[in-house]
Formats: C-alpha cells, structure tokens, sequence
C-alpha cells in the first residue's frame, strides 16, 4: 500500500435495541452514532473532510433514501463537505470504507468519516425477508422458497456436502462459538438469551429449521444498528496521536485490503467453482489481496479474525477459503477449537452476525471497529490477548462483492 491509512477509533450503539419500538427513527440511529463516536475520538467535527455512508436497504425498510444527507443534519460542522452513500448489500459498510481510504490515498482529504447504518425490526419477518431478497437476483432466484438467503446459504451447505462431505455438528458448534463470544459483548443483541444443549441440536422444537437443512441457530440476527469510524492519512495521525499523547506506532492502521466481485446468482458462482479446488475462489483471491498488501505470508499472521457469518455455513466456508485448513476440511479448525475464543486463532471475539447482530449496511463499519478494539487493547471482555494484528473478511449477497482487511499496529 503506498499511502498508510490509520484508524483513529468510533463508536457502535447497541445492537440490542429496537430504535421502531422507541419511537425513534433511522436518523435518530444515525446522530446518536455520529456523536458518540466524535465524543469517543475526541475528534474536532471541523476537522472531518469527507464523509461516508454504507447502507443497504433503507429505501424499503424506511422510505428513506439519500442517507448521506444526514451527515449536515447530525453534525453542522458536516454542512459543506462532500458526502456519499454506498450500496452493495451486506457489504456497504466495506464499501463506504474503501471509498473513503481512496479518498486518502489520492491525497484529496486529510480526515474521513465512515457510518454504517441500518434499521430492520420495524418490519415483520416475512417482510423483512422480501426486502432482503433484492440483494439476490429478484425473479430468477427469490421465488420456491418463504426465505430467500437461508435458501442460498443452504445451497451452499449442500455444495459443500456433494463435493466434500459435511457433518451439521460443525455447524452447530460454530453458533455455539459465537453466540458464547457474544455473552462478553456489552453491544450485543444476543448477550441476554438463553440458550440450552437443545438449542443447537436437531431439535424441531428448540432449533427449528428455517430452509433446507439451515436451523434457527445457523442464521445472523437481523438487528437495528450503526458504527462509525474516523479514518486518517499519516500527516492528520501524526498530528492526532500527538494531541492524544499516543506515539504514532500505537495507532492501528489498514495494513491490507481486497476487493473483489463474482456473478450475482448463487448458482453461476457454485458452477464456475466445480472444477476448482475451493467453492469461491474470488472468496480466497479477495483475503489473498490482503495478506498480500500486507506483506504477510498467510492467514497465521494475524492474531484475530471477524468474519462474515450470516450463517454458520458461510463461517464453515471462510475457514477453508482463508486457509485455516486445506479445502473441505474446515472442521479441522471447529474440532480442535481453534477459532474458539481461547484458540490459537480466534473467529469472531465479538459474537459475529450470529451473537452480536446483523444491521446490514453497518456490519463492515462494526468489523472495522473492533478490529480496532483489538489492536488497541480496548475491547473489554471479549478482548483477544496479545492482539496486535486482524483480519477482516466481509461479503454482499452470497459472496457477489467480498472485501477483505487487514488491520494491526506497528507495534511488533
């Protein structure tokens, strides 16, 4: 990477609340974010030079669209400064941000402003459902199904099960990974449920299925939230650090990032792979980036990972296609825990789409966050020990825009 792009922190707000049942509305998600992060970063609003919005699908969810005209409304310093708005399904928030690093890196802008935001449980599930299948292919892959993306994500598991072999235990043992991790966040939706053995067994009463072979506990949570983040070139971080008596070296930065993007049907993506070693090989292509541009060897040089569970099966797949383990044997890495939290490379401290939630356009955003938690040591009871360096993986759709991050200090 030519230019070093540092994170100077933000803030998320608690995924467990229902803004629709407080009477509040998605611009009230977005100020109360916006301020607590200026508040957390001790950021002068005057100083922001760009700002970003990832959103996916608040046109229907709300009637709101053209969200990055809020920025003006929830902070006057904002009032003439570029805004934009960014959509690609589960991956806006990644999008908002890479934006906003090439903002940097082309020298245009010193201090950037990311949000991720979305609202959803005002809505019921079935409508929510239909609102999220616009992310897939409406009318060639939405239909002979009650929920789209379980549907896909099932597909998926069965792929997995022709060309490998796999055992739904592993599944199961993921959620319980994550919704346990989850206990320790203070943000997350789930850190409040009960759960018992039954719960992530094939139990029809205790763990339902929702599509194919998918159970209850093999989905993300679909959750109101936001995240924002406050990213820097070198000058404004030299210039921050100092104000904040840190060195620089202390300052997270993006060491690495891919992008990439595949077909938007689920089915052209499985038949493009059927003669490859791995499912998604633009999944591999797009962590390989950023290992790359990070100068790193492999996935066992970094010390944490977030990744993109909105279903167990889409973790299970990430193991393998971030090189955990060879392809189809990522129960290797679920069975000798691994990614557990005391692992030797941990999956989502945070509890993930699974145990922290899912506000869509948020959850790159949210990513991005505690990657700088982790780095930072401020992550509290779900922080990683020794955390210096964090890989991020992020996915729109079924896997049809991937981006990927590598985030750590100087420290080491």
């Amino acid at each position: 990477m030519s230019q070093y792009i540092y994170l100077l922190g933000g803030a998320q707000t608690d995924f467990g609340r229902n803004w629709a049942k407080e009477q509040k509305d998605i611009y009230a998600l977005f100020e109360a974010c916006l301020q607590d992060g200026l508040c957390q970063t001790k950021i002068d609003p005057s100083d922001v030079d760009v700002a970003h919005v990832g959103n996916f699908v608040a046109d229907l969810f709300t009637g709101q669209s053209q969200l990055n005209g809020f920025f003006a409304h929830a902070e006057p310093a904002f009032g003439n400064i570029p805004t934009m708005r960014h959509e690609a399904a589960c991956a806006s928030g990644s999008m908002a941000l890479i934006s906003a690093m090439r903002d940097l890196e082309a020298g245009h802008y010193q201090l950037a402003c990311v949000m991720g935001i979305e609202l959803m449980r005002n809505q019921d599930a079935q409508t929510g459902a239909n609102h999220l299948a616009s992310a897939a292919w409406v009318g060639k892959e939405t239909q002979d199904c009650r929920y789209v993306w379980p549907k896909l994500f099932d597909d998926l598991r069965e792929h997995y099960q022709q060309k490998y072999g796999l055992d739904s235990a592993h599944l199961r043992h993921i959620a319980q990974i994550n919704f346990a991790n989850a206990k320790r966040n203070p943000n997350a939706q789930t850190r409040h449920w009960q759960f018992s053995d039954e719960s992530f067994a094939d139990n029809d009463g205790a763990n339902p299925i929702i599509e194919g072979q998918l159970r209850k506990q093999d989905c993300g949570q679909i959750t109101d939230g936001a995240a924002v983040m406050f990213l820097a070139n070198h000058e404004y971080a030299t210039k921050y650090a100092k104000a904040q008596g840190v060195p620089l070296s202390h300052l997270p930065r993006i060491k690495g990032w891919g992008h990439r993007s595949a077909p938007l049907l689920m089915s052209r993506k499985l038949e493009q792979s059927a003669s490859t070693g791995l499912v998604f090989p633009h999944v591999k292509g797009t962590f390989d980036d950023a290992l790359k541009r990070a100068s790193f060897a492999s996935v066992q040089d970094v010390d944490v990972l977030e990744v993109h569970d909105c279903f167990s099966m889409t973790q299970y797949m990430l193991i393998d296609h971030l090189g955990l383990t060879p392809p189809g044997e990522s129960w290797r890495a679920i069975e000798d825990d691994s990614i557990a939290f005391t692992g030797s490379l941990p999956m989502n401290p945070s509890g993930g789409l699974m145990g922290l939630g899912h506000p869509v356009g948020a959850t790159g955003v949210r990513m991005m966050l505690d990657a700088f938690k982790q780095t930072t040591g401020i992550a509290g009871d779900y922080q990683v020990a020794n955390a210096k360096n964090v890989g991020l993986f992020n996915l729109g759709g079924s896997a049809t825009t991937c981006a990927a991050f590598i985030v750590g200090t100087d420290q080491r």
